[in-house]
């Protein structure tokens, strides 16, 4: 690829003394704030702008896009410090995400860009048929957006690309919360989405992050299998998540819980969509007074599946979370028959799989109820994890037999 006409006038950026410069070359993809020399051209430089990063002795490591207003500074966009951020190197980057999402996938539902595990870091994609939404959750990205969206549609062929800027990180970059169109027009129905069976609907402009959640689609098969003939239970349940997989797998009935009206209205025309809505049904409400109001009620069903939101999406909030979690877990539990099964859920990066599993551990057994766990379920590999960043290995799912 050729140097960019700017190669001389980029700023470079250097790595302080005693600094883990190594971790940089082995490919961990950020810089923290306090690891780099921040003197006042460093500090002048624009969210997103491009510089070359040096280490302590100035030998290059790559290209980075450096954002002063965030605590992850710097961002690996490319291990050649002359490259050329170009629609050209977009489409790139993008055509080796879809070649192997093509060979994973019979139609084009799924996760196209993971961010950092692509090498689009701060960038998620999802896709939708010809459809597309875009998460830009970096300044560089919201900067380069223009050719992202250009070498998206060349690579993918889509019809429409909606911008999402709902992002929690967004803010932490410095960047509004304004959502549009990059190209076409956005729909105004939601779009129906075959997984596992089921049928989900898909709001793209109104929904929760960019309209459906990819991750789970694994978890939700496994889920399935152990609801043939069972009364299911679908906490937090979203468009209706595990209920209408475990109902397309043969579940004799499914009560998706949820504190979300217009959530629970796409799961209901899931159902219909699905052919499984005389099974199915909805409550309204939050998650943990549905849960205590269920055991008042003496209620039990054969499979409990909680998937929550991240109740810990930083490490400040790690002891908050990893409590909720295992209240989570103290509350699901007596709902379980016995020899039931119950699964729970983390989408929180701060809390690893070990204390998430600790913490479901003591919450069943504070409910006075002892488990064999049969299952440990990930994100799908449309999800795929950079080794070196432990945030892209988010999503965990434990299954235990009670």
């Amino acid at each position: 690829m050729s140097a960019p006409s700017d190669l001389f006038d980029r700023p470079r950026v250097r790595m302080k003394p005693k600094s883990d410069a190594r971790a940089i070359r082995r490919g961990f993809p950020w810089v923290y704030s306090n690891d780099l020399v921040t003197d006042r051209r460093t500090r002048a430089l624009m969210p997103g702008a491009l510089a070359v990063l040096e280490d302590e002795n100035r030998t290059p490591l790559g290209l980075v896009a450096v954002n002063p207003e965030s605590k992850i500074i710097a961002r690996m966009l490319d291990t050649d410090p002359d490259a050329a951020i170009t629609r050209d190197w977009f489409a790139e980057r993008l055509a080796r995400a879809l070649e192997m999402r093509q060979r994973l996938f019979a139609a084009p539902f799924y996760r196209l860009v993971h961010a950092e595990a692509d090498g689009l870091p701060g960038v998620v994609i999802d896709q939708f048929g010809d459809t597309l939404v875009v998460q830009p959750n970096a300044a560089w990205a919201e900067a380069h957006l223009a050719d992202l969206a250009a070498a998206l549609a060349q690579v993918t062929g889509a019809g429409t690309i909606l911008k999402n800027a709902g992002g929690r990180t967004r803010a932490l970059e410095g960047l509004d919360d304004v959502s549009g169109v990059l190209l076409g027009a956005a729909p105004d129905t939601p779009l129906p989405v075959a997984m596992n069976g089921a049928t989900y609907m898909a709001d793209l402009t109104g929904g929760q992050k960019t309209g459906l959640y990819f991750d789970q689609r694994e978890n939700h098969a496994f889920a399935a299998r152990l609801a043939k003939g069972a009364r299911v239970l679908d906490v937090f349940s979203h468009v209706g998540g595990f209920a209408l997989a475990a109902l397309a797998g043969g579940a004799s009935s499914a009560l998706a819980v949820d504190g979300s009206a217009p959530a629970l209205a796409l799961a209901e025309a899931g159902a219909q969509a699905s052919g499984v809505a005389e099974r199915f049904a909805t409550r309204q409400g939050d998650a943990f007074e549905v849960l205590a109001a269920l055991q008042g009620e003496r209620a039990q069903f054969d499979v409990v599946i909680c998937d929550p939101p991240a109740f810990a999406p930083s490490k400040q909030a790690l002891d908050a979370g990893l409590r909720a979690y295992e209240r989570i877990a103290r509350l699901a539990a007596p709902l379980v028959a016995p020899g039931g099964y119950l699964g729970l859920c983390s989408c929180s990066h701060a809390a690893d799989l070990a204390r998430f599993r600790e913490a479901c551990v003591r919450g069943i057994g504070r409910a006075g109820r002892q488990g064999q766990l049969i299952h440990t379920g990930f994100a799908g590999a449309d999800h795929p994890q950079l080794p070196q960043l432990a945030e892209s290995g988010y999503l965990k799912a434990v299954f235990f037999r009670l």
